[in-house]
């Protein structure tokens, strides 16, 4: 669809100038933890879905961290090739990325031989939302087709407040999230 591309290319611009606009100091701060209403979605000791934020992504690291220390198994997006499925594995230490190999999409994913996992929450990654929680991915559709296999997970948006539009061009095959998480609101049904 020649309307989500040529959105896709204004947000990701959008996005770009943003992130190069931060004090490092100030983005070293941004999102090191899950604001409590969040936190509290998540079980008690469940596995939580986060994804290897690109540089211009909304980071990731603090959340990773936070969950590891608090009791939950944390799991990233694994391929075993650019054409297989999305599946999630087990980071076992969210501190080192030393457990972590490249991906066929840039990301940085777990080894191949790391534990399958079910996340029963997942933050998701985003190019653009609604405030309603409809979101505009990268365009390869994992997302989307991994959350139509698991309809009771819980999916969370991490975004920054430049991301935000009024409205997004959607498909039958659009997955809405939960709610979006910035790092200055929450968005959606909180």
């Amino acid at each position: 669809m020649d309307e989500k591309k040529a959105l896709r290319a204004s947000l990701r611009k959008a996005r770009r100038a943003h992130v190069a606009a931060l004090n490092e100091r100030i983005k070293a701060l941004i999102l090191l933890r899950p604001p409590a209403i969040v936190a509290a979605l998540a079980a008690p000791g469940s596995t939580v879905g986060l994804y290897h934020a690109l540089p211009e992504e909304a980071p990731t690291r603090g959340y990773a961290a936070w969950f590891g220390e608090n009791g939950y198994k944390v799991a990233l997006p694994w391929f075993a090739d650019a054409d297989a499925p999305m599946q999630f594995r087990l980071w076992a230490n969210p501190h080192d990325d030393g457990e972590l190999e490249p991906g066929p999409f840039g990301a940085r994913q777990p080894h191949g031989d790391a534990a399958e996992a079910l996340p029963q929450t997942v933050f998701v990654p985003l190019v653009g939302f609604t405030q309603d929680g409809h979101r505009l991915g990268q365009g390869g559709g994992h997302y989307d087709r991994w959350l139509a296999l698991h309809p009771d997970v819980t999916a969370l948006g991490l975004g920054w407040d430049c991301q935000l539009v009024e409205e997004l061009p959607l498909e039958e095959h659009d997955h809405p999230l939960h709610a979006v998480i910035t790092p200055t609101r929450l968005y959606g049904a909180l």
